[in-house]
């Protein structure tokens, strides 16, 4: 009797012994318009390139230290605020800060607290077991990871030399996302995770960098190459697209007085029949707004049985 073979899959799976993160699928994603995505399609693959040769150095670094297989792959490159990233992060953790000079901020290199557990069990010899203490390390510890962190940095350096030639150095180790605070809970991160299996001991790793220290980096990498046609009829196509699609969008549109100000033992005495004046000129037009922008003006009236407003010029400015 044949048994039949379990297909498998080219995605990336998520690692064992830690929660997917941060939700990763195939659906459509939110977007929030108050904070546009800044980085590119080609930020993004030029970012991809970068990050999958740190992957692959970071490997051989592991399993030539340790003495193990090891695997280290990239899972996703995520624009995300400072605070989205910490408050996804499991508690202890192992989080490394470091500092690549001459980009500014400070940058985070993390990885779940067991796998560190076994990095130190290699090192001394053990077998590297999936029982590892949920503890902080003692100072012999941290300095056998820090070793090995040390000359991941360096391999970081390696992968990020088409983009700029920069000098990490590691700086304090911390576990607990919430006392680490290198960056202000809005400010713009670039998050890489990666699928990191040492032995039997499976993570999700993490590298977070300020936004800010790689944008001009990106547009310079990204402005060298000149654009193929083919690019560039791609380009064009996509900015038409978005353009009908802009303008088949509904809004809601609203017509409005002037605002007032009322106290609130007034509104709180409000009763049927009391008259709250507006303070709005009978002769200055109202104004029309889209999501609380201001782009016209318009004077009351009526179409048929319906209220209606009718567009007019902008109110004259008097003179000073």
């Amino acid at each position: 009797m044949t048994v039949p073979q379990p297909s498998t899959s080219t995605s990336a799976r998520p690692a064992r012994g830690r929660p997917n993160r941060r939700g990763k699928s195939s659906g459509p994603q939110p977007y929030d318009f108050r904070r546009p995505t800044k980085l590119s399609r080609e930020h993004v693959r030029t970012l991809q390139i970068a990050y999958e040769t740190f992957a692959r150095q970071y490997a051989t670094l592991l399993t030539t230290s340790l003495r193990v297989v090891s695997h280290v792959g990239l899972v996703s490159v995520e624009q995300l605020t400072y605070d989205e990233y910490v408050s996804a992060l499991e508690n202890p953790t192992v989080m490394a800060t470091f500092t690549a000079e001459p980009l500014p901020g400070v940058g985070i290199m993390e990885l779940s607290l067991p796998t560190a557990m076994t990095f130190v069990d290699h090192l001394l010899g053990g077998p590297g077991s999936t029982d590892q203490p949920g503890r902080a390390m003692t100072d012999i510890e941290s300095m056998l990871v820090r070793g090995i962190l040390d000359r991941a940095l360096a391999e970081f350096r390696y992968a990020f030399e088409s983009l700029v030639a920069c000098t990490p150095k590691l700086g304090a180790v911390e576990y607990n996302p919430q006392f680490l605070q290198v960056a202000a809970p809005s400010d713009t991160v670039v998050v890489a995770s990666f699928e990191m299996r040492v032995g039997v001991t499976e993570c999700l790793a993490t590298l977070c960098i300020p936004f800010n220290s790689l944008l001009p980096r990106l547009q310079t990498a990204v402005g060298r190459g000149p654009l193929s046609a083919q690019q560039r009829l791609a380009r064009d196509v996509a900015a038409r697209q978005m353009a009908d699609a802009l303008e088949g969008a509904p809004l809601d549109v609203a017509v409005r007085f002037t605002s007032t100000t009322v106290r609130s033992e007034e509104i709180m005495g409000l009763a049927v029949g009391d008259v709250i004046p507006l303070r709005h000129s009978s002769a200055k037009p109202l104004a029309i707004t889209a999501g609380d922008v201001e782009f016209a003006h318009a004077v009351p009236g009526s179409h048929g049985k319906r209220l209606a407003c009718l567009v007019v010029d902008a109110p004259q400015e008097d003179p000073a």
